[in-house]
């Protein structure tokens, strides 16, 4: 009952109490955007801006209904994570939601399928997180921030 209270006050995802119900937190924000389950039997639940927004909120739900620390996962700090390990497109999108987008580039002997992040490098520049796969095994070989397309005329005039 006290986690729930706390909640009803919350403007951010992120200052939810750890133990409340999975059920407090989807009346306040809503359904999370897609959940995958945790080998330690926890489910992970998302909630995501993709494709236009720039934040993406997530935490592990104990089997009893009760979520972990909610954190906001598209931050330079979460992305860190690729570099260590394996990481294949069910990893990344359990880590990070969906992406704001699919692509492809290259040349066919060096192609790479590429999904795009939106968010805020650094909590100040509007940027992408280019997450690149080997097509043939499917696991992220890079991934670097870019500006974001979508604001790179904000400060140019037109006359």
């Amino acid at each position: 009952m006290l986690a729930t209270t706390a909640l009803s006050g919350c403007a951010n995802m992120a200052d939810t109490p750890p133990g409340t119900p999975l059920d407090a937190v989807t009346a306040q924000f809503g359904a999370p955007t897609m959940t995958c389950s945790q080998p330690d039997g926890a489910t992970r639940a998302i909630w995501s801006q993709q494709p236009f927004g720039q934040y993406a909120w997530a935490t592990n739900v104990t089997p009893e209904g009760n979520v972990g620390s909610v954190d906001q996962v598209l931050a330079d700090k979460a992305f860190e994570q690729l570099s260590e390990g394996v990481w294949d497109p069910q990893r990344v999108q359990c880590a990070f939601g969906p992406p704001a987008d699919i692509d492809g580039v290259g040349m066919p002997s060096v192609w790479k399928v590429v999904w795009s992040y939106r968010y805020k490098q650094y909590d100040v520049w509007n940027s992408m997180m280019y997450v690149f796969f080997d097509p043939q095994t499917n696991i992220v070989v890079d991934h670097y921030p870019g500006p974001d397309p979508m604001f790179m005329f904000d400060d140019v005039w037109f006359m």
